[in-house]
């Protein structure tokens, strides 16, 4: 049988799996060539920030704008693009633009990739998914160019708004500033720019379509209000926890001398752990509490069909919702005047379940590798999983056995929540029924 052949068999899910890996390795070839690089890097950096790119975490083990050509820098730009915005979906608009015909295949691989349910009206929302990718990026860039250009002058400054401006939006958090924007707190253009990108870009395209064509709000879909309002609740969440805890920290907000510059590091610390991995403020210097709230955020993460990992927003809506119905003594959960049934709380278990698992998996094996404190391997296991990108500091002191770990979570946190909605979804009716039993929990 030959590989063709083989790759045919696959389900969806792991065949979209084994095309982010094939992208993973030509990344790592790519920058690994001497025209990528000023110094010389080992395979282990080069596939570490391949797969840092391709899942769009922003971890890095190498200093991003002193490390890496212009040539480097580019390649890392075409990893995050096609990491955030799906290779399937970048694909299937040129195909369509050349006149190619896209076949169920191709559908069904790109409805993986969205994480849809149906293959309906598919090819028109990955037009409007390319186009609209590529305004935000364009004016991102625009906007950007206004503090970078009179900084660094018109190719320099151009060439920093286009790499930021794609990586804020794809949620990938890699800068070429090896102090990520901490030199730009005080600095609006800079810290609302690229944070309205990455909300934007961790709504879901699902959402901003829904948005686009709703003309009320009444027409609205349950995922978009409960992603919207979720979205809103944990921005709001993270910015009065983060002012409260870090106010009085010196080596973070305390630290700032203009208020200004308090509110605009307050706003970005409250939004970046949902994966957009940018930090305005030392991460390193941040309390323990502030932290584990931090640590929560990660894990949620963005919303489905997105750009941002993590279990997602609507996951965590769920959660909550089910746990309300259990107490209310009630058999579906309601949200928005609709009821959610019990298949979908299942889902969100197992969800969860598989989550935990995986961190847990992580920080286990790193912590049984390395001598590192405790609390910077669980943030870096969690913002691994959510995509996120932050780091306490201990992303260059791991070994290689911590490499790999962190790249298979980063990959399984951007791949995973895909090939488990797959099993998910198989249904297979049982033959046989058993009578119901009675277990004691709690």
């Amino acid at each position: 049988m030959s590989l063709k052949d083989r790759l045919s068999r696959l389900p969806t899910p792991a065949l979209l799996a084994v095309v982010y890996l094939s992208w993973i390795l030509l990344g790592m070839l790519a920058l690994k060539l001497p025209i990528s690089t000023t110094t010389d890097i080992t395979w282990s950096d080069a596939l570490f920030t391949a797969t840092s790119a391709v899942t769009v975490t922003g971890l890095a083990v190498v200093d991003t704008g002193s490390d890496f050509t212009h040539f480097g820098q580019g390649v890392l730009m075409v990893l995050i693009q096609l990491g955030g915005m799906g290779l399937m979906t970048f694909a299937v608009v040129v195909l369509s633009s050349m006149g190619m015909q896209i076949g169920l295949v191709q559908r069904q691989f790109l409805r993986e990739e969205m994480g849809l349910r149906s293959i309906s009206g598919l090819l028109e929302l990955a037009s409007f998914i390319f186009r609209f990718v590529l305004i935000c990026e364009i004016v991102g860039a625009i906007l950007l160019s206004f503090e970078f250009v009179p900084q660094f002058g018109w190719k320099q400054g151009i060439w920093q708004a286009i790499f930021h401006s794609i990586s804020a939006f794809n949620n990938a958090g890699f800068s070429l500033f090896p102090d990520s924007l901490m030199g730009y707190v005080g600095s609006p253009i800079v810290i609302y720019t690229i944070s309205i990108q990455f909300i934007v870009g961790g709504l879901g395209f699902a959402v901003i379509s829904d948005l686009v064509v709703s003309k009320r709000i009444s027409q609205l879909s349950l995922h978009t209000r409960l992603m919207l309002v979720g979205t809103f609740g944990l921005i709001l969440f993270g910015m009065l926890s983060y002012a409260a805890l870090e106010w009085s920290n010196p080596r973070t907000l305390a630290g700032l001398h203009t208020l200004p510059e308090k509110l605009n590091a307050i706003w970005f610390e409250a939004v970046t752990p949902r994966t957009a991995g940018f930090n305005s403020m030392d991460t390193s210097g941040m309390r323990h509490d502030t932290t584990l709230m931090t640590i929560v955020l990660m894990v949620i993460g963005g919303g489905s069909t997105s750009t941002a990992g993590g279990i997602k927003v609507t996951t965590a809506f769920v959660l909550l919702l089910a746990t309300f119905a259990f107490f209310r003594s009630s058999g579906t959960m309601r949200a928005f005047g609709y009821s959610i049934g019990l298949a979908q709380g299942l889902k969100v278990m197992a969800l969860l379940t598989v989550s935990v698992f995986t961190i847990f998996a992580g920080m286990f094996i790193i912590t049984a590798t390395h001598e590192l404190d405790f609390m910077d391997v669980m943030f870096e296991v969690c913002s691994a999983f959510g995509t996120v990108g932050l780091s306490r500091g201990i992303t260059g002191d791991l070994n290689e056995i911590g490499r790999a770990v962190i790249c298979l979570i980063m990959f399984l946190g951007r791949i995973g929540p895909l090939t488990l909605g797959f099993f998910l979804a198989t249904k297979t009716q049982p033959r046989v029924k058993y009578p119901e039993g009675s277990v004691f929990l709690g």
